[in-house]
């Protein structure tokens, strides 16, 4: 979740590359006729066989009044589906259209660390501060306890922070932080940074988990830092690229991509992208995707997503399988949870089949933004996205997990073609 402000009512809709813009009280009345009568497409290869994804999706769309969705799923290592979804739609939604992944974006972030430990540029065992610099504002001293955050505790959120007892989350505290150091918005990685080397840590690094965008947004810095390169062109030419995804790109706040999808929400905020304080709709510019990049910023397809997903099989030339340990790896001390899960790399891991297999998951959340992507131990993978995160309904956006779980035990009888070809080179 952001840290979005409820201010009033925004009709949802799709906006245009150059902004936000108002709809007229005529457009409405418009609106709300063309909504009384439910348009839905599907784009893509139908495949009766799995015709249960469809109708999962369907039915979770059309309840939340969500215009905008995919999915993509893959059986023993072969893309069996990629569909695009519209629900009264005034777009064509393909199986290739990209969407902010938000927190997806975790996993691309950690693994480019564990691949610099793989290609011997770094040790995970390597303190933050051996690569930032965190020096507090003038007149605050920085916690000494930040020099024990090794690049470990970072990826697995037991750096320290803890947003839950504080209240705070950095990344979506724009104007907090330019208030108390006297810069303007928008504000820039180095801002964030600034502030939070003056804040007290909540727990001994190490000793509890506790989510932390903060800290991937420090692992970004770190990845350029030792690469020399801008955190997404090092992403894109070392991990991707071998892998054939060649349309994920980190987004931006106002504009959009070729092929990017407009984001729907009922809420407004004020900009974060200066200080005029002018209200906006939530997913174009109460928070900056620029500051986001390393710990949300990605846009991908679903079809996109799961062959990244694979990329932590064996077999590929991306990540071999020390990494791959790596990034799935119980963290130590803490372990594993309570309710039988923890955070890896990137990913949140389940131990299942008798501690032999996991299924490993991550979800993403952002104002107009909802994304899931799983694996499974059995050789099954999925993503799903959609344009909207919250509407009127009620209705949790969470369900989603649950329900393609269900759709794919639906199955009766997999198929055996495979389409990677039809999307990727």
């Amino acid at each position: 979740m952001d840290g979005t402000t409820v201010s009033r009512r925004a009709f949802g809709k799709l906006v245009g590359a150059a902004g936000v813009g108002t709809l007229g009280a005529g457009a409405l009345g418009a609106a709300a006729a063309s909504a009384a009568v439910d348009t839905w497409t599907a784009s893509g290869t139908a495949v009766s066989s799995l015709s249960a994804f469809d109708d999962t999706m369907k039915s979770f769309m059309q309840a939340r009044h969500i215009e905008a969705g995919q999915l993509a799923v893959t059986y023993q290592g072969r893309l069996v589906l990629a569909r695009g979804y519209g629900n009264n739609s005034p777009q064509y939604i393909a199986p290739t259209s990209l969407f902010r992944v938000a927190s997806l974006s975790k996993s691309l972030t950690a693994a480019a660390i564990v691949r610099l430990a793989q290609d011997g540029k770094l040790s995970l065992g390597d303190p933050i501060t051996k690569f930032l610099d965190l020096i507090p504002p003038a007149g605050q001293t920085a916690d000494p306890r930040l020099s024990q955050i090794t690049l470990w505790r970072l990826l697995q959120h037991t750096g320290g922070w803890d947003r839950d007892l504080t209240a705070f989350d950095p990344v979506f505290k724009d104007r907090v932080i330019a208030n108390a150091l006297g810069v303007p918005m928008e504000l820039t990685h180095a801002d964030v940074i600034r502030f939070m080397s003056g804040q007290p840590l909540m727990h001994d690094p190490g000793s509890t988990v506790s989510y932390s965008n903060y800290g991937y947004l420090l692992a970004g810095r770190i990845i350029e830092k030792v690469t020399g390169l801008p955190y997404e062109t090092y992403i894109k030419q070392t991990l991707l690229a071998p892998r054939g995804i060649t349309r994920m790109a980190t987004g931006w706040t106002i504009s959009r991509h070729s092929g990017e999808v407009g984001y729907q929400s009922q809420y407004t905020g004020p900009t974060v992208l200066d200080n005029s304080g002018t209200i906006v709709d939530a997913p174009y510019g109460t928070f900056s995707m620029r500051i986001h990049d390393a710990n949300g910023g990605w846009l991908a397809s679903a079809v996109d997503l799961v062959r990244w997903a694979a990329t932590f099989d064996s077999g590929n030339t991306v990540l071999n399988s020390t990494s791959i340990g790596r990034v799935f790896a119980v963290p130590n001390p803490t372990g594993v949870n309570a309710d039988g899960w923890y955070y890896g790399l990137g990913w949140q891991v389940r131990p299942v089949s008798g501690g032999t297999g996991r299924n490993t998951w991550h979800t993403g959340s952002f104002a107009g933004t909802y994304s899931i992507m799983v694996r499974t131990y059995h050789g099954m993978s999925w993503a799903a996205v959609f344009n909207q995160r919250d509407d009127e309904s009620g209705l949790s956006y969470g369900t989603i997990d649950s329900a393609l779980w269900a759709a794919s035990r639906a199955v009766t009888s997999w198929p055996t073609h495979n389409l990677w070809s039809t999307y990727f080179a």
